[in-house]
């Protein structure tokens, strides 16, 4: 009986014009145009420079600002009140005010002071923006340092290089890490939402109600709904890895063997969530609006974007009740670390301990009638 219900599934989701091309597309769509537009990394910024001091070190720290990736040259002004009109007229970002003898002390005394100005109405863009002018502005005091003590033939600590080292995100590019993410969001609405819908569009036509009335028991048409969608979640997944590999060059380092195990344990928990939300919900819009809740709720508490450390504490206790959170670690941890099984076993517990509850909630939930 089971065989025939799964061939039913199957048969009914490749008859539907629009949900072959979906899980199909769907896949292209994510790692093609999502990981450059998740990516956090700020660059672009303008940059208005007031220089006060008009000498050859102050306008060698200029074309250092602008001959880096992450800044533009806006332009120059004459002082603070004219800066600050190319900031409120959208046409400048940041300030760099240089004060008067800016060279001059450097030679002289061996130090100086600049302002950096930040338009902080996007706190993400004015921090790191002004992160990113503070090492340039370190680096160019170490260039003159390394000038000037030869030159006049001072003595002075040594200059120390500082070689940084970016570990299993080498280039540290942003898609790297947004990418094993990405997958895991297909996943959720793939094996976890879609067969909600499908469930609940079977009640709007009334088709589930003549399966409803036959001897068919609810534990197995229960698989027979999902079985299909998690054949149809593994051979997305494996798209994924090709697509990823091809495109981006990224490969896990981890065990195969343990990531479709991950995966599996994975669909199994969010298609138990997708069935429950199909038991309490009798019409596609309710159900669609269930489904947005959660989703929304999922991906923000789930360190997609920004760390689970670097929320406050009552935040952090929800995420322990998010599945997404412990596979989104899973993926980054075996894709990008490498990760063996004995490294992720406490968040593969707890995505078996949300599947146990999530599908024995919704078996227990649903009812069928005689």
């Amino acid at each position: 009986m089971l065989r025939y219900l799964i061939e039913k599934e199957f048969k009914q989701t490749f008859r539907n014009a629009f949900i072959p091309k979906m899980i199909l597309a769907f896949p292209f769509m994510v790692l093609l145009v999502f990981p450059w537009a998740t990516n956090q990394e700020i660059k672009n910024i303008n940059v208005t420079v007031i220089d006060r001091d008009h000498s050859a070190w102050s306008k060698r720290l200029s074309e250092k600002i602008g001959a880096s990736t992450y800044f533009n040259l806006a332009g120059y002004a004459d002082s603070n009140d004219e800066g600050m009109i190319t900031v409120e007229d959208g046409k400048a970002d940041m300030l760099l005010d240089i004060p008067p003898d800016f060279e001059k002390n450097l030679v002289n005394r061996g130090e100086t002071s600049i302002m950096i100005s930040a338009n902080a109405v996007n706190i993400m863009k004015g921090g790191l923006g002004s992160g990113y002018m503070n090492a340039i502005v370190q680096d160019f005091a170490g260039e003159i340092r390394a000038e000037i003590i030869p030159a006049s033939g001072k003595t002075g600590l040594p200059l120390i290089q500082v070689i940084p080292q970016g570990r299993f995100n080498v280039f540290l590019d942003y898609k790297v890490f947004m990418i094993p993410a990405l997958i895991v969001i297909l996943m959720t609405l793939l094996c976890g939402f879609l067969p909600a819908l499908n469930i609940v569009s079977e009640k709007e036509i009334g088709t589930i109600e003549q399966i409803n009335v036959t001897p068919v028991r609810k534990f197995s048409f229960i698989l027979g709904k999902l079985i299909p969608y998690w054949v149809i979640g593994l051979f997305v997944f494996t798209l994924t890895l090709g697509l990823s590999a091809l495109i981006y060059g990224l490969v896990p380092q981890g065990n195969l063997l343990t990531i479709y195990l991950s995966v599996l344990v994975y669909i199994t928990t969010v298609s138990g969530l997708g069935l429950l939300i199909s038991n309490y919900s009798s019409t596609m819009q309710q159900a669609m609006f269930v489904i947005f809740f959660f989703l929304i709720i999922f991906i923000l508490i789930s360190g997609l974007f920004t760390p689970i450390s670097s929320m406050p504490h009552w935040a952090q206790v929800f995420t322990y009740f998010n599945p997404l959170r412990y596979f989104i670690e899973i993926m980054r941890m075996t894709f990008l670390k490498g990760s063996g099984f004995m490294d992720i076993w406490r968040q593969l517990a707890a995505l078996a301990a949300c599947a146990f509850v999530l599908d024995g909630w919704a078996l227990i939930s649903y009812r069928k009638s005689h």
